[in-house]
């Protein structure tokens, strides 16, 4: 019965979310919305199908784990640097308000201060899954206020992997004969011999054995790789030294995301991270109590204003005093009033601790899904509120203490300068594409599947990209939302298709030249809207033909008139 329930709970788990997910993205919302009310629909305090919540909270641990995976491969230092004097304090400042609002809040409602405490942290950290998709939808990412967003956003996933580490030794039942203190400098001392073995080991270690299996041009194994590496490093990071998985999780991200096989990693990888990410919604989903709520409406209120009013409003004070054009600050303050993952990790360390309640779990989950409801809402509103006070001086001089334009550009805004041609695949015709390239003014950024060779081409100064073209994200870092060309040269690519596709949905404007092995493949090419594509069986037979004629003495022009007949019968060109 035991798998049945697993089965069972594994099935009604996604396809709820499948389901949900879909009706939401439909909707213009984040699908985590749909993954909670798909939580709340396979769960115990609704109606018809129930899956088992014990089994559902154990895939959610890997969830979890996976989760905090992706935050350490995805962390990028450089982001946080640029943006450091405004982003660093001001995460501190918010994420403090925030705790102690959400504090004082429960403990009017007759909540102890711990747990006051621990709810307040949860309140205070947004969802980077949520903040990025607003920003992306509103092509944001790459502004000033993306920036800003992104990197005080760092600064939040920092804070938060220090919480999950901090809070059970703080609030823990079992202590050190010396205390709190002493409880404290001995996970600090834990933390740091696991920091400095990662460091040490795993940064000469993982990237070798990366480079090992990815010469065996298996994506199963490296696939496989990179979950052994994440779950292996945050399961040892308990055992041995006896600190959280999460954090071992986010420092064997961090480690793969400073190796050559970070961008492969996420594109390959990391969509089983999606998948029990889903799992860890829905596990989180089905803690809700839709009828408790009537009982729970001021405390639900007095959260939501915390997450909509006093989280966005400690930001904007802190953009502003900092001197942030005042399209930044609304920008980044909305962006931030919102929570999600983040949270709900945090609430399950507080109902481990004993601290929070079902009660707890249940206003954060409401809160979650209203404030994620709303935030892109809000989002669209920043340009009207912007266009308002220009109308209005008096109201503009105020809100708007920008600075200058050199220190508006350390804040983050730097143009973006992309590479305007795209060659996927360096082998001998990559070599001849993109030397072409070169010599008529373009500079192209080379897509290669080979480490070694893209090692060989950023040494030459070349700019080259390790991963598979078919994945969106790697065409999205090789330029292809802003490159004029895109040229497929390799034939051994796993689906041709996809990659047009992708790079379609990035840029629509992209030209694409594509190469196939056989003229069967041609059809379904030109039917992508390639604008040529080529085949190589369809070019040996136009070799072959052309030499044929020269040999049977055949005249210039007549040579002409047969490649070109034959290029017709063979070649698809447009």
């Amino acid at each position: 019965m035991h798998s049945l329930d697993l089965i069972l709970t594994l099935t009604g788990g996604l396809a709820g979310a499948l389901l949900f997910g879909y009706l939401t993205q439909r909707a213009g919302l984040s699908p985590i919305v749909g993954y909670l009310l798909a939580g709340v629909a396979v769960g115990p305090n609704t109606p018809g199908f129930v899956a088992n919540t014990h089994l559902a909270e154990e895939l959610a641990e890997v969830g979890v784990i996976l989760l905090m995976f992706g935050v350490g491969l995805q962390f990028h230092v450089e982001e946080l640097l640029a943006v450091r004097r405004v982003a660093v304090p001001g995460a501190v400042a918010q994420s403090t308000v925030a705790t102690v609002l959400g504090a004082i809040l429960v403990h009017a409602f007759g909540w102890s201060w711990s747990a006051g405490i621990v709810f307040g942290t949860a309140l205070s950290v947004a969802s980077t899954v949520v903040l990025i998709r607003v920003l992306a939808d509103h092509n944001a990412l790459h502004t000033q206020a993306g920036h800003l967003a992104v990197g005080w956003l760092v600064v939040e996933d920092l804070f938060t992997v220090v919480a999950l580490v901090v809070l059970p030794i703080v609030f823990g039942a079992e202590q050190p004969a010396g205390g709190l203190g002493l409880a404290l400098l001995l996970t600090a001392g834990k933390v740091a011999a696991l920091v400095a073995f990662t460091a040490s080991v795993g940064t000469r270690v993982i990237p070798r054995v990366l480079d090992h299996v990815a010469r065996t041009h298996s994506r199963e194994l490296f696939t496989l790789t990179i979950l052994v590496l994440a779950l292996g490093i945050a399961v040892g990071s308990a055992i041995v030294f006896n600190v959280s998985m999460a954090l071992g999780a986010f420092l064997a991200g961090l480690v793969v995301g400073r190796s050559d096989h970070a961008l492969r990693a996420a594109s390959e990888a990391l969509p089983l991270r999606d998948a029990f990410a889903v799992l860890f919604f829905v596990s989180v989903g089905m803690l809700l109590q839709p009828a408790a709520l009537l009982q729970q409406q001021w405390l639900v209120a007095g959260a939501f204003g915390v997450v909509l009013i006093g989280k966005p409003l400690a930001a904007f004070l802190i953009t502003w005093f900092t001197r942030c054009p005042l399209v930044t600050s609304l920008s980044v303050a909305v962006a931030l009033a919102q929570i999600g993952e983040f949270s709900f990790m945090l609430s399950r360390v507080g109902r481990e601790l004993g601290l929070l309640t079902d009660e707890a779990t249940n206003v954060l989950v409401s809160t979650a899904i209203a404030s994620i409801v709303l935030n892109p809402m809000l989002f669209r509103a920043v340009k009207s509120v912007d266009a308002w006070t220009l109308a209005h001086p008096r109201v503009r001089r105020l809100l708007d203490r920008s600075r200058p334009p050199d220190v508006a550009q350390a804040l983050g805004a730097v143009p973006d300068t992309p590479s305007r041609a795209i060659v996927v695949g360096y082998g001998p015709t990559g070599r001849t594409v993109a030397r072409l390239l070169r010599d008529n003014g373009f500079t192209p950024t080379v897509i290669e599947l080979n480490v070694n060779v893209v090692r060989e081409l950023r040494e030459e100064g070349v700019h080259a990209v390790y991963g598979d073209a078919t994945h969106r994200n790697i065409l999205a870092e090789a330029g292809a939302a802003s490159a004029d060309h895109l040229v497929l040269t390799s034939e051994r690519m796993g689906d041709t298709r996809e990659a047009i596709r992708n790079a379609r949905e990035l840029n629509g404007a992209i030209q694409v030249f594509a190469r196939t092995a056989y003229l069967r493949e041609l059809p379904a090419i030109r039917a992508l809207g390639v604008d040529f594509a080529v085949s190589a069986e369809g070019e040996v037979g136009l070799a072959l033909a052309e030499m044929i004629l020269r040999r049977l003495g055949a005249t210039p022009d007549q040579i002409d008139r047969e490649r070109d007949r034959v290029r017709s019968e063979l070649l698809a060109v447009r």
